[in-house]
């Protein structure tokens, strides 16, 4: 019975090392995860309040991830739709000066094109409940 241990521990750690390789080699002193999660860009909200701020400071532009249609039933005044489904950080809007914020309608669009952001190694910022929080706010909308 005390071979079975070092059966498994024999069989177990050259498949525990294998799953780390991902099917290719690795450049000297790339860790993998530790390059992957370095890479990633941080995600934050801004909430109602704080956008309107920053917009009538001119701090901020604007990206509608919603569809054409619901873009064009309202948005935020001085936004660019760039829909979800169609959705490229590499064309996002960088103007100096200013940061780029996303929404849609209730945040969950634009968080998954946040990630998208953060995937690349920039940071995200969305709206926290997207553009229904700016309406409930009492902020301007734009037909």
């Amino acid at each position: 019975m005390a071979a079975r241990p070092a059966l498994i521990a024999a069989v177990a750690l050259p498949l525990f090392l294998l799953a780390g390789c991902k099917g290719g080699e690795q450049p000297a002193g790339d860790s993998g995860t530790a390059a992957a999660s370095a890479a990633q860009g941080r995600i934050s909200t801004l909430d109602a309040a704080t956008l309107a701020g920053k917009l009538k400071a001119g701090e901020v532009e604007l990206v509608d991830v919603r569809t054409p249609e619901e873009f064009a039933a309202g948005h935020i005044p001085g936004a660019v739709n760039m829909p979800l489904e169609s959705f490229d950080p590499a064309a996002l809007p960088h103007v100096e000066g200013k940061q780029t914020v996303l929404y849609c309608h209730s945040g969950r669009r634009s968080g998954l094109a946040a990630e998208a952001v953060a995937a690349t190694g920039a940071d995200a910022v969305h709206l926290q409940g997207g553009i229904s929080a700016w309406e409930s706010a009492g902020e301007p909308v734009a037909k």
